[in-house]
This record gives C-alpha cells, structure tokens and sequence, in this order.
C-alpha cells in the first residue's frame, strides 16, 4: 500500500519509488518517507537518450524522470518537502541490464555473470520543493561493483523459481535470497539494494537539507 501521509512539523521526505528495500534501507537509517511511485515509461526515457549516452547518464536520466514525476502530485504534502528519485541497473560487458521479468531472461543473464564481477549503477536524482515549486535539484549516480558466485544448476533452479529476480535490477539482490550468491562487493552495499546512503547524505546538503533533520526523532 501506497503510504501518502506526512509527517507533521518537518521537512517531508517523500520516496518517490515502489520498492521496500529502498524504503527499509531509509526505515533503518532513521527516515520514514512517504512514499509516492511515479507512473514514468522508463522504457521512452532511455529510447528518448542518444545512443552513445553513458551508463551513469542513463541511470541519472531515469531517476531524474522519476523525481520530477512524483514532484508534480506532492503539493498537499507541505510547505519544504524533498522528493528524490533512484533507479539501478547493472553494466556487464558495457551493457545495461535492468530488470529481467522472465524467467528465460533472467537465466541467461545469470549464466553470463556468474563467477564474474559487474558494476551495479544506481543514478539519484534529489528534488526540493519550497510551497510545492521546485527550488533546486542535485543527481549523482554511484556504483557498487559486485562479484558474483557461481550457484549451481539447483540453487539456480530454485532461485530463479522464487520469483525474486525476476523484478530487479540485474536479476539479483544483495539483501535477499540473492546474497548467497554474492561473494563481495567493491563499495557502497546500500546503493546496490537501491539508494546509496553516503551519496544521498551528499545530494541533501547540496540542496540544503541536513540529513539529521530527517530522522524521525528530530524536529525541523
């Protein structure tokens, strides 16, 4: 269920995605965000890009879309509000891979990264909003890379049979069932479950929000 309530009395953190282990990952930091999805066509979004736009380019455009499309349906959330917006994907062999909805795909994407390393890239888009106008704006993208095990051909049976790859980015999670088909990361492990903490801490203070201010025991 779509949590559209605000918290009173302070800045309004608004998520502007579907996924619960972003909002977990903020839950856990301290934040409790209200959480709106965006209906954008990510599919027009990077069709829309020239051909030759980097992978962080691609990442940041998505999330930035997504930001701004969420900006547009919070006006009744209050006076100073922050949207941000994230989206991940997974560069392997210079490619990015997004989400692999089938089982089909997700298998072969599996056979082509296990027992390899890949970079998960996750573009951040922070949005604020003063009296529902948006008064500034800061985007990075960060990326995490990730060295994969090589399940065998039960594990990968019954991973893929959960249905838990077939909705995320690079048909994996690192804190799910996925993560025992991780053997390390090189990075940031929050932005490859889908917000990186450090960037987005940056991303706040360059639009004039502390990340303090946000957590639930503080008071703007």
């Amino acid at each position: 269920m779509t949590d559209t309530s605000a918290p009173a009395g302070r800045i309004v953190f608004v998520l502007g995605s579907a996924s619960p282990a972003r909002r977990e990952v903020l839950r856990s930091a301290g934040i409790d965000p209200v959480v709106r999805v965006s209906d954008v066509d990510e599919d027009a979004v990077q069709a829309a890009l020239p051909a030759d736009t980097a992978p962080a380019d691609v990442v940041v455009a998505l999330a930035r879309a997504k930001a701004a499309a969420v900006a547009a349906t919070v006006t009744d959330l209050g006076a100073d509000t922050v949207v941000v917006g994230c989206d991940s994907m997974l560069l392997v062999d210079g490619q990015l891979q997004g989400k692999p909805h089938t089982p089909e795909v997700a298998r072969t994407r599996w056979k082509s990264m296990a027992g390899r390393s890949a970079d998960l890239m996750t573009g951040h888009c922070v949005l604020r909003l003063r009296d529902g106008v948006v008064t500034a704006e800061a985007v990075d993208c960060s990326s995490t890379t990730v060295h994969f095990a090589s399940p065998g051909e039960a594990e990968l049976d019954a991973y893929i049979a959960s249905g838990e790859p077939l909705q995320v980015a690079g048909a994996f999670t690192l804190d799910g069932l996925g993560g025992w088909f991780v053997d390390r990361i090189d990075g940031d492990p929050s932005s490859v479950i889908g917000i990186g903490l450090p960037l987005l801490r940056r991303l706040l203070e360059d639009v004039g929000v502390g990340v303090a201010q946000l957590w639930r025991h503080s008071r703007a």
